[in-house]
């Protein structure tokens, strides 16, 4: 996976690249950042809302911060994204996930 830094640069050529915001979000994570993850899976999810798995990692990186509550709803608005888009796969991942945090 590139660094931080290199996906920062590719976002500059592109600020509504939701892969790469997607993966920004996912290094941001793995590095700690909760804020700076969470602030790009919102806007992967503002550009892109049936960018499912999106919710279910933001949904990981607000229950890791403590932030259960938030990760319930993100989940829950996620799970309605997946299930309107006939995606079983993500609605079961993301249903799982939801019933493990409450």
């Amino acid at each position: 996976m590139p660094s931080i830094e290199q996906l920062e640069n590719l976002l500059r050529s592109d600020p509504d690249d939701t892969f790469v915001l997607y993966g920004l979000a996912q290094e941001y994570a793995k590095a700690g950042d909760t804020d700076a993850s969470v602030a790009h899976y919102d806007r992967v999810i503002a550009l892109d809302p049936h960018y499912h798995y999106a919710y279910f990692h933001k949904a990981r990186a607000l229950d890791e911060d403590g932030r259960t509550d938030e990760a319930v709803e993100t989940l829950r608005a996620g799970l309605a994204k997946a299930q309107e888009a006939g995606e079983a796969k993500a609605s079961n991942e993301i249903a799982g996930l939801l019933d493990e945090l409450t």
